[in-house]
């Protein structure tokens, strides 16, 4: 049996200790006797890695930070792979749940319609004969998160919204995800994580649809948001690599106890 081993991004500032947006879960887990180490995540960006204690050679490590794109999670596992260890999630895996083309057709029957296209493509003629209420707007990972919000009306306001998320967010990464606006209830909203095939949720229950989707998906370590429509059926939202998804409602002590159980 392989060793588990986290990584965690340290301050900024002090380099002995973790970043202070991940302190809470940090401590948990070391509660729970799994080794913790810390890696600055600036001095990765400028090539350089080391883990504060070094990682155990043949372990399997979970890192848990910021989002990455998927080539500069090729470099911090190439990173770990070359102190020995390995991350337990291969770049192939994490692309999976990260990039929403990746899992779209293997869950197409519990998500939103989507069409996926450039971020210069010619969104009218794309979504010619859709007719659908709105227009959910996204790229690949993320969507607009300011008071504007996501949603076009019709296909012709799609280019604004792509425009306000370069303007926002730096960048459109991936490409551009346009999917079928559903009446959804942004209040049941509820996020699961799945280990090595198992699904875990807050409060013991995990629904029908949310097993299905923990067995469809290969990624030993993932998330999978999601929420009831106004309608009553319980839909997909979204798929997420566990390592850099937020816990939401998950307290610090309910996100250790799964990896406490860990075989």
């Amino acid at each position: 049996m392989r060793l588990l081993n986290f990584i965690y991004p340290s301050d900024p500032f002090d380099k002995s200790v973790v970043d202070e947006a991940y302190s809470e879960e940090f401590n948990a887990v070391v509660a729970t006797g799994l080794p913790c180490s810390l890696f600055s995540f600036e001095d990765f960006e400028g090539g350089k890695f080391r883990a504060r204690p070094a990682l155990p050679a043949g372990a399997d490590v979970i890192y848990r930070g910021w989002m990455m794109p998927p080539e500069a999670y090729t470099r911090l596992a190439d990173a770990v792979s070359a102190v020995g260890a390995r991350l337990k999630t291969s770049p192939s895996e994490y692309r999976l749940c990260h990039y929403l083309p990746e899992w779209y057709s293997l869950c197409e029957a519990w998500t939103p319609e989507t069409i996926v296209a450039a971020k210069d493509a010619d969104f009218v003629k794309l979504l010619h004969g859709k007719n659908w209420p709105a227009y959910f707007v996204k790229d690949y990972v993320k969507s607009l998160t300011t008071q504007r919000g996501s949603v076009a009306q019709t296909p012709e306001g799609i280019a604004a919204v792509v425009a306000l998320i370069e303007q926002f967010r730096g960048s459109v990464e991936g490409g551009i995800c346009i999917r079928k606006f559903e009446d959804l209830l942004p209040a049941t909203e509820e996020r699961y994580f799945v280990l090595d095939g198992r699904p875990f949720s807050r409060d013991g229950e995990v629904p029908a649809l949310v097993a299905e989707v923990a067995q469809r998906i290969r990624s030993p370590f993932f998330s999978i948001d999601t929420v009831f429509a106004a309608s009553g059926q319980l839909r997909l939202i979204e798929l997420g690599d566990g390592q850099v998804s937020d816990r939401k409602k998950w307290s610090p002590e309910q996100f250790a106890s799964m990896f406490d159980i860990h075989p």
